[in-house]
């Protein structure tokens, strides 16, 4: 087999192992996720070797998505760290065969503590499966190994099936796109759904006129102000707001007449407009769906505060 094929090969065993799992989702897995939602500690994940990578995986992704855990190795819990562990948490055990060592040590404590556990094992009949207080199920055909050895196929499938987990866990707690910013504020959608029109707007010169200037005098300033527009404004509040688009129209439709028409007869009236908190999610979807570059921010009076345009959107 060429390189190629051997990777496609694997890609197809790895993929099939994954889809074998469907079968295999009963009631424990609901009985593990109610466990879980009415854990009142946190959830801890062990294992030993390439299942210890595993759960410390599904450990990060359980954590982000509003479910607080973490991984400890078998081999610290002897030396201590059992101490973690409280009558409020749950314990998420993996093991491919059910028989490690290492994790069965330590078993009989937490049956002895009254802490749950959740086995994660490819065999049903293994003491780990026996002992718990429910068992997913994640055996499968073989290895995506070309000797059937090395962990591939299983690996794969165990991280598919926590993945699984934490989804079902984020429906049942609806955890939105605000909670996951909240555990992730250094990323794109952090940015997006923290930052406020506050952070983001230009509040300096910016580019307001009178009613009654004529339109003459007007294109002036909207080339001037740098933003594409001006905000007419009217003791102290917002009337309208007009843009180069509403000139170069104006322009078409008076002709001659132009240079002398007060701009309050063209302007938009009521233009979009956000308070200082609205987020920048928001600011871009009100853009959007108006086909606007530019909102203005305004307080509870109407009374001009800044104006957040598309690049000051760009996150």
């Amino acid at each position: 087999m060429t390189n190629k094929e051997i990777a496609i090969q694997c890609l197809r065993d790895e993929a099939q192992a994954i889809l074998s799992l469907i079968p295999q989702i009963d009631g424990e897995f609901d009985k593990a996720i109610d466990l879980v939602l009415a854990c009142k500690g946190k959830v801890i994940l062990t294992g030993v070797g390439k299942s210890g990578h595993i759960g410390a995986k599904i450990a990060a992704t359980l954590s982000s998505t509003g479910t607080p855990a973490f991984y400890v190795s078998p081999l610290d819990l002897y030396h201590g760290d059992l101490g973690v562990m409280t009558t409020d948490d749950v314990v998420v055990a993996i093991s491919h065969s059910g028989m490690t060592d290492e994790l069965l040590r330590f078993i009989p404590y937490l049956i002895e503590e009254g802490i749950p556990i959740i086995a994660i094992t490819s065999n049903p009949e293994s003491l780990l499966a026996r002992n718990a207080t429910c068992h997913i199920n994640v055996g499968i055909d073989g290895e995506a190994c070309p000797l059937n050895l090395a962990p591939t196929s299983s690996t794969t499938a165990t991280l598919a099936m926590g993945d699984a987990l934490a989804c079902a866990l984020m429906e049942r707690r609806n955890f939105k796109e605000r909670d996951f910013a909240r555990f992730h504020p250094g990323g794109s959608l952090g940015k997006r759904l923290l930052t406020r029109a506050r952070d983001v707007m230009r509040s300096d010169d910016l580019p307001v006129i009178s009613p009654g200037m004529s339109l003459g005098e007007t294109v002036l300033h909207v080339s001037q102000g740098r933003l594409g527009l001006c905000v007419i404004v009217k003791d102290g509040k917002v009337e309208g707001i007009i843009t180069d688009g509403d000139v170069r129209r104006a322009m078409q439709n008076l002709q001659e007449k132009f240079f002398r028409v007060p701009v309050e007869e063209v302007m938009t009236r009521h233009p979009k407009s956000v308070s200082l908190t609205t987020q920048i999610s928001e600011i871009q979807r009100i853009l959007q769906e108006n086909k606007i570059h530019a909102v203005l921010v305004v307080d509870e009076d109407n009374h001009l505060l800044g104006i957040v345009d598309n690049f000051s959107c760009a996150l």
